[in-house]
């Protein structure tokens, strides 16, 4: 059984891998803004530079889905 879902786990593990890790970043980049008092301004482009990289994969997941599903991959 897992030879024949190995592929499917695979993906799975690694879209849950990527939003832990941008969990984490996250975190890690609101803890160090929080502690050096950021003004607003650059807290909103910090997490937006963080934001627009999670947006990136998850177009690329709807790319890759788009691509599968029409047979061209």
């Amino acid at each position: 059984m897992l030879a024949e879902h190995y592929e499917l786990i695979e993906s799975l593990m690694l879209n849950i891998g990527l939003v832990g890790l941008f969990g984490l970043m996250g975190y890690a980049v609101h803890d160090v803004l929080k502690k050096n008092n950021v003004p607003r301004t650059g807290r909103f482009v910090a997490y937006g530079v963080l934001g627009l990289g999670a947006l990136g994969f998850i177009a690329k997941g709807i790319i890759e889905l788009f691509w599968l599903s029409t047979g061209m991959g």
